[in-house]
């Protein structure tokens, strides 16, 4: 790869920061997750996001990659052949060329692993001098939809207690439940997740005009583009209502009691799954539930799916969980305790027979 100047290595060597030639071509980009996808005259594409776990593949055959970044919110991890993912933080508007590539086939894969709720950020493609390789489609599809703990909410923290900066530092969205099944299937997957939202309110009735189900349609949090891409999931797999319960009413807030807060509850899940159901008829539902809150969360979703069921929805369940120990930023699942979750998630597929 001709360089136009010399490199400043970072990463052990592995990546480096530095002018490439003109010469090179952006690379097909398989994408994964939410993304608005932009093109210049020139025809190259750019990828706008705002949800977590985003990632972008690629694959070609030579020794020349560079990185087009323009975000400086998001951390990522770039894997390279399988190898240990290398960590790119905060890129800011930069190029980035990986180092030390033999000359060969080689997959490449760029993922998010922070949340940004207010911020959009953009990738602009992998470029190459080198020739591309198709990449296998995978026939496997799995959306996640929830809250911080479908996100991966500061996951890898050593303490549950924690700063703003600390929990986004320790927020791992890759190494939550979510990835980690459909990495284990090699299935495509959504991480359509925000931390504090909930179905009708979120916690400690904060953002009152806003929610889940509200944000949920939306390509970016800026809700200016309404997702339209071509995503029909096999499996579904919904955590909602920690937010809803976890916190006692507040005054001045629109349910007068806890039961009108609990009615109001299952009447707006259910209906968010039959939209779900409606857009993806041959998909498995899965109903995720702490049994935390003295089992007032996992009683209102036995009541949704019981509902769902008699109006003929036959493919949903629900997996209540339990045994969690919770050493995540602000007693959030950890990473062993996302593995639990990942493990009971695949045990249920398995058994459901889904693929």
């Amino acid at each position: 790869m001709n360089l136009t100047k010399s490199c400043l290595i970072l990463a052990a060597a592995f990546f480096s920061q530095c002018g490439v030639a003109a010469d090179l071509q952006q690379l097909p980009t398989h994408t994964g997750g939410r993304v608005l996808v932009s093109s210049n005259p020139a025809g190259e594409k750019s990828y706008e996001y705002s949800w977590p776990s985003v990632y972008f593949e690629t694959a070609f055959k030579g020794d020349s990659l560079m990185l087009k970044f323009d975000d400086d919110q998001n951390i990522f991890q770039l894997i390279v052949d399988g190898n240990a993912p290398v960590i790119v933080n905060k890129p800011g508007k930069q190029d980035y060329v990986v180092q030390g590539l033999t000359d060969g086939k080689h997959h490449v894969r760029l993922e998010k692993i922070t949340e940004t709720q207010s911020n959009t950020g953009r990738f602009h493609g992998f470029y190459s001098d080198d020739k591309p390789v198709s990449l296998p489609k995978r026939k496997r599809r799995i959306e996640f939809i929830g809250d911080s703990f479908t996100v991966g909410y500061g996951n890898t923290s050593p303490s549950q207690e924690c700063t703003n900066e600390d929990v986004y530092a320790t927020t791992h969205s890759q190494l939550a439940f979510g990835p980690l099944v459909a990495k284990h299937f090699n299935a495509d997957y959504q991480i359509n997740a925000s931390s504090g939202f909930g179905i009708v309110r979120n916690y400690n009735g904060t953002s009152p005009d806003k929610n889940l189900i509200a944000l949920y349609p939306f390509t970016l949090h800026n809700n200016n583009y309404i997702y339209a891409g071509n995503w029909q999931p096999q499996v579904i797999v919904i955590g909602l209502g920690t937010n809803d319960f976890s916190t006692k009413l507040n005054d001045g807030e629109r349910w007068k009691t806890r039961e009108d807060l609990q009615q109001d509850y299952v009447k707006k899940y259910t209906e968010f799954v039959k939209t779900l159901h409606t857009n993806n008829p041959q998909a498995q539902f899965i109903l995720m539930v702490s049994d935390q809150m003295e089992g007032e969360l996992a009683t209102q979703v036995g009541k949704v799916v019981a509902t769902l069921k008699i109006d003929g929805l036959k493919k949903v369940d629900s997996i209540i969980f339990s045994g969690l120990d919770y050493q995540g930023c602000h007693w959030h699942p950890s990473v062993q305790d996302d593995k639990l979750l990942a493990d009971l998630l695949i045990k249920h597929l398995q058994n459901k027979r889904v693929w």
